[in-house]
């Protein structure tokens, strides 16, 4: 299969990319990072002998793809390539795509098993259906009319669409993703609104048929397995692609007006919470103007296109993705849209058909390209995806910024202020310093606008959509605004100053208290203390943890160690690693978790025999490492060498029988002796524990609480196995939910069985993140919970605001419900958390 690789500046962004990107395909794609440089004062920059390893890890025959973002990045690519034998060079394709948005195309294509030259250029297309997702697209995409298979029988069927933002960007990427699995050609017509037939595997084209709620669809397949891909559309459909179907409240309008409380107070949307009171300063962002000329080489033309587009995409992944970690992958899922804009196939051949047959410049057929765009999203009915207009001229001016070699407007504040402007488009947002732009006012703009939802992310307070006058003002004069009340005011009074510094000072301190509070312990309302753990891949992530406020680590994922390189760690290296991880936790808890690979994360310098119809089921975990014994001794040295002076345990994943508990005890004990008989020191206490993710560790956890000395729950992993879903696959994904009454009852019988033995459990999954789970997890009876390290204040936050008693009532009753959903309402309804 196809290998993946991310170069980027930043190791944090590289590695949330990579954990999105396999989130999509559930590991089936080999994905690795070359990202930062090992300077912890300036870890950003790429380094070559990286991203070589990161290739040769995932090298296969069938092609590598190299995404990277800027400058350096490629740079260190090209000159990665340069150390492969030249054979393998020719497999190795570097991809302008953008990061995010590509990476996510370019898995979903390659665990489709579609060729390098395809998944390139659905990483190129990213963009183009984020766009779709958000309606920016429908008009200019018919000018690709689809073609037929008459050979082969058409098939239709006629839905009902029930989520209630119609096919927005999550669904459609759903629809098109399931399409694609399928030989058949998948067409799709909007009945409701009676538009056109368009093609089911662009996103572009299914997102700005403009579906919502009630709409009724024709989808038509051509092919020999028609029925089967129809099939699985209509099972998405009946499935609500994983979604709630409740109508969506439509938002109150907004009138421009002058509050008359005072001349000098303005009202408008309350977009971002908070208080800023310091001089205006206007921003204008600079218009590029386009001239088309003619062009003798359009070849030459089109790839000077594709090279800005790739490089936008690299801007525009990099500028988002820390975004999408710190709000979380539901509301993230709308920054996808700008990337899918520019990887859409069918937009691209669009403009590449402009400059073929029109011999005219780029700019002239990219700037014609995005206004048909844009203009087929000002002409739809609904006011929502009317909103997604900004996306699309942000990014077709990103682009357009890109070929005529214009710099980024400057946004750059020599002193604290707050930004006037008749609106800002996301990657104007993003760009924004908190520490200088202390509030955002605009004549234009809405609290659902990607800006807005990047201004709350970076805590900028924002009020929008105010009288124009505001645009007369002259720089320097005094503003406040509530970001919450949607306020402004202009040179205002001296109380309303004293009423909003007292406001801002009252939010201060609450957000210094919540800091606070993640460095003490998590204790429940009624006394019971909680220990907060971190789930870590990486040194660096060992910092982040404990400036968090981790008590220790729950789960050290040593894959990293194993996966970017050609071959396995020595025993020193990994001895390095584990010391210098245990250093910077400094006497807390560090849980090590024994080499999880094979099966759906191959390693690549290993021959693995034949390839496995079902990965998730094959030869994986412990039962990987007892088969490869000099890998499983070499790390369990590193780790017992580790363990002098610290608080070092030892966790086997995929623990399925007492068996595989036993024999590795055995290698352990063989390695004790080893070291003994050696002369070195270690931790002859050292604790052993298993990870419990299948059903059959559930099963026979009484047994397995009497060989080991903790359990951990790997609720991602035991939901899938017991829900029997793969992840993977759109047609049952959504069935995979920690929180459905049968995964909660196998986490029930664990604690119960684990506790009944004496020793602790805790939970290692993504549930233990979901703070709406919080009293679900107190009431089971979990001892400690591990999450990832910018989680840690917000899961302390809210086991303080619970009780034992009140968590065990509400577990009663989820344990009572028939769906994951049902057990959300109740959490929802059940408990009011006191403020």
């Amino acid at each position: 299969m196809i290998g993946i690789v991310i170069v980027s500046h930043s190791k944090q962004l590289a590695l949330g990319v990579r954990e999105l990107a396999a989130q999509m395909v559930q590991g089936q794609v080999s994905i690795a990072v070359a990202a930062g440089i090992e300077d912890p004062e300036n870890p950003l920059g790429t380094d070559p002998i990286q991203v070589y390893e990161a290739i040769a890890s995932v090298f296969s025959d069938d092609g590598v793809l190299v995404l990277m973002d800027l400058g350096s990045a490629l740079l260190s690519a090209e000159m990665a390539i340069e150390f492969l034998p030249e054979a393998q060079q020719q497999k190795v394709y570097l991809c302008e795509a953008p990061l995010v948005e590509g990476a996510i195309a370019a898995v979903v294509a390659a665990a489709s098993g579609r060729d390098i030259h395809q998944v390139m250029a659905e990483a190129r297309g990213a963009l183009l259906a984020k766009a779709a997702q958000l309606g920016v697209v429908s008009r200019p995409l018919s000018l690709v009319t689809p073609t037929t298979n008459l050979e082969s029988p058409t098939r239709e069927i006629r839905v009902i669409v029930s989520n209630r933002l119609g096919l927005h960007a999550r669904p459609a990427a759903q629809f098109v993703a399931t399409a694609a699995r399928f030989q058949s050609q998948i067409l799709v017509q909007n009945l409701t609104r009676n538009t056109e037939l368009v093609r089911g595997d662009s996103i572009n084209q299914v997102t700005t048929l403009g579906v919502r709620q009630g709409h009724e669809l024709l989808i038509a397949a051509t092919g020999s397995d028609a029925d089967e891909a129809l099939a699985a559309l209509q099972g998405l459909f009946a499935n609500n692609f994983g979604e709630d179907n409740v109508a969506l409240n439509s938002p109150p309008a907004f009138h421009h007006q002058v509050t008359p409380a005072t001349h000098s107070e303005l009202s408008g949307i309350a977009a971002s919470a908070g208080i800023a009171i310091a001089p205006v300063v206007h921003y204008q962002p600079t218009h590029i103007s386009i001239t088309e000329y003619h062009v003798d080489d359009p070849d030459s033309e089109w790839q000077r296109l594709q090279a800005a587009i790739h490089t936008a995409r690299q801007e525009i992944q990099a500028v988002f993705s820390q975004a999408s970690l710190q709000i979380g992958d539901a509301e993230a899922a709308i920054f996808d849209a700008q990337l899918l804009f520019l990887e859409d196939p069918v937009l691209l051949e669009v403009a590449h058909q402009r400059i073929l047959e029109h011999h005219i410049n780029a700019e002239a057929a990219w700037q014609a390209v995005v206004d048909e765009v844009a203009t087929s999203y000002r002409t739809l009915e609904d006011s929502y995806l009317q909103e997604r207009v900004e996306d699309v001229v942000d990014v077709g001016q990103r682009v357009l910024r890109l070929l005529a070699g214009n710099a980024p407007a400057n946004l750059h504040l020599e002193e604290p202020a707050i930004l006037v402007a008749t609106d800002l488009t996301p990657s104007d947002t993003a760009r924004l310093d908190p520490r200088k732009v202390l509030g955002i006012c605009t004549t234009s703009g809405s609290a659902t606008s990607h800006s807005a939802i990047i201004a709350r992310t970076l805590g900028i307070p924002a009020v929008l959509g105010v009288d124009a006058q505001v645009l007369y003002l002259a720089d320097g004069t005094l503003m406040a605004l509530d970001g919450e009340s949607g306020k402004a005011w202009v040179e205002p009074e001296s109380h309303i100053l004293d009423l909003l510094a007292a406001k801002q000072s009252a939010w201060q301190t609450a957000q210094q208290e919540a800091r606070a509070t993640a460095h003490q312990p998590a204790i429940t309302r009624d006394g019971r203390q909680v220990s907060v753990f971190a789930n870590i891949g990486s040194i660096n992530d060992v910092q982040v943890a404990v400036a968090s406020g981790a008590e220790g680590v729950g789960l050290l994922r040593t894959e990293f160690l194993y996966l970017d390189r050609t071959s396995a760690p020595t025993e020193e290296e990994q001895l390095e690693v584990y010391q210098a991880i245990a250093q910077v936790l400094d006497n807390r808890p560090l849980i090590i978790r024994t080499l999880d690979v094979g099966g759906d994360k191959p390693l690549p310098y290993l021959r693995v025999g034949l390839p496995e119809a079902n990965p998730f089921l094959g030869w994986r975990g412990i039962r990987f490492c007892l088969d490869h014994l000099d890998l499983f001794k070499t790390q369990l040295r590193a780790i017992l060498r580790a363990s002098v002076g610290h608080q070092i345990k030892i966790m086997l994943p995929m623990i399925a029988s007492v068996t595989e508990v036993r024999a590795a005890k055995v290698i352990l004990g063989e390695v004790q002796a080893e070291l003994n008989q050696a002369g070195i020191s270690f931790d002859a206490a050292m604790k052993l524990g298993i990870m419990v993710e299948v059903p059959a560790a559930v099963a026979i956890a009484d047994q397995l609480a009497a060989e080991v000395d903790f359990f951990s729950i790997g609720t991602n992993d035991l939901s899938q196995y017991v829900m029997a879903s793969d992840r993977t696959n759109p047609r049952v994904a959504n069935l995979v939910d920690a929180l459905h009454p049968a995964v909660l009852r196998m986490v029930q019988r664990t604690i119960k069985a684990a506790h009944a033995a004496g020793i602790s459990v805790g939970l290692c999954g993504e549930l233990a993140a979901d703070t709406l789970a919080t009293p679900i997890l107190l009431g089971l009876g979990l001892d400690e919970l591990s999450v990832n390290p910018q989680s840690i204040p917000g899961v302390k936050q809210a086991i303080a605001r619970f009780s034992i008693v009140e968590s065990e009532a509400i577990v009663a009753s989820a344990l009572q419900q028939d769906s994951a959903e049902h057990v959300r309402q109740l959490i929802s309804t059940s408990v009011i958390p006191p403020a």
